[in-house]
């Protein structure tokens, strides 16, 4: 007789592009991994009833609802998962959290890291997490076990770019995400926030940045691209940058790590393969080796299907889900949370703040005054 697992009642808020990854992986999530609990898509939440209706139905969620507010007050809900535009994850979060709701919560975190530092205070006694999916490709897993262990060595370099180049088309003119008042940025928080995120994960603090932000579409109210150099808390230096105007990419999640050990290359248009030049390696055969991360020994991919059988970006939302559930039920804090997705805020706020004065920045110093317990 299999064991009765407590059941766990989930309310989303937002039924988009994000709604639908977040709602296929609350169906799968029991199918590919023994989760500790029963899921139950209880209550969905969005602004037009009919739309919501036929989103809720096309997922299997019970109930469609239209006021979040009340939603998030239920006695029968357990986690809220937040999917809306930008500028709504911060109130929904906080009154979620004195609810004594779980949260989970879409990235960038916040419209800014003030508004982050508040969120992370309310939901200090409360599991929450954010959906930094990137950190779960096996690939990336992969990397950041390489880089514990030491087969980079001492970093010196970390390069990372996040190349779109949907912001050209007229046909998406008017999406929210190209509203101030909605989004709060641009590429910098919508691709920039998952490579600083990675950054922070892989090589490590970031102490000091000098950037410079471009919108190439008359009168939009957000960037469009941004660039940056930075130094490490290691000493290594990095360089990244973010636009959706990079003609013939469509979603060019990039890094690459060089250290004194070895070297790390990772492309999410390829999201199976990890790079990995090893210095060890002797002279006549040194180079870098394509390696397939689909195998039994690699991260999470022994629960979906046979090496060498690849998996897509909606395992990613599948893998964060389980490892909140498991985080959950030991007891554990689950990472990235909310202190951490703080950190992303913090630096995309010396961002902005570098790209104005047009000189580097010292991110302490930007966010003396102003901090996040775990």
């Amino acid at each position: 007789m299999a064991q009765h697992k407590k059941r766990l009642n989930f309310a989303m808020i937002g039924s988009g592009f994000m709604g639908r990854a977040h709602s296929n992986a609350l169906r799968q999530a029991g199918c590919f991994f023994d989760i500790p609990y029963e899921l139950k898509l209880k209550v969905l939440c969005a602004r037009n009833l009919e739309a919501v209706e036929n989103f809720a139905a096309q997922w299997g969620w019970e109930e469609a609802q239209t006021e979040w507010q009340s939603v998030v007050a239920r006695k029968d809900i357990d986690v809220v998962d937040i999917c809306t535009p930008n500028h709504m994850h911060a109130p929904i979060a906080i009154a979620a959290a004195q609810a004594g709701k779980m949260v989970l919560c879409e990235k960038p975190l916040a419209m800014n890291f003030a508004e982050a530092v508040g969120m992370a205070e309310a939901a200090r006694n409360v599991p929450n997490g954010v959906w930094f999916n990137y950190r779960r490709v096996p690939a990336i897993a992969f990397a950041k076990q390489l880089v514990d262990r030491g087969k980079v060595g001492q970093p010196y370099h970390y390069r990372a770019t996040y190349l779109q180049s949907w912001g050209a088309d007229p046909a998406v003119a008017n999406a929210w995400r190209f509203r101030q008042a909605e989004a709060g940025s641009g590429a910098l928080g919508d691709l920039l926030s998952h490579s600083l995120d990675l950054a922070l994960l892989l090589n490590g603090p970031i102490a000091e940045i000098s950037s410079l932000q471009r919108t190439f579409v008359p009168n939009r109210e957000v960037d469009d691209a941004v660039l940056l150099l930075a130094r490490f808390a290691s000493g290594s230096v990095g360089t990244f940058e973010a636009t959706r105007f990079a003609t013939g990419c469509l979603n060019r999640n990039y890094f690459e790590i060089h250290g004194s050990r070895g070297a790390l290359r990772f492309n999410l248009e390829d999201m199976n393969r990890l790079e990995v030049f090893d210095c060890n390696d002797a002279a006549e055969i040194q180079g870098s080796h394509n390696v397939l991360v689909t195998g039994a020994d690699h991260p999470y991919t022994s629960h979906f299907w046979p090496p060498g059988h690849i998996i897509g970006y909606e395992h990613t939302f599948i893998a964060t889900l389980v490892d909140f559930l498991e985080s959950l039920a030991k007891g554990d804090s689950f990472h990235p949370n909310f202190a951490d997705a703080a950190e992303v805020q913090k630096l995309l706020d010396a961002v902005e703040s570098s790209a104005r004065s047009k000189s580097w920045t010292s991110v302490a110093a930007f966010a003396e005054g102003s901090t996040v317990k775990s």
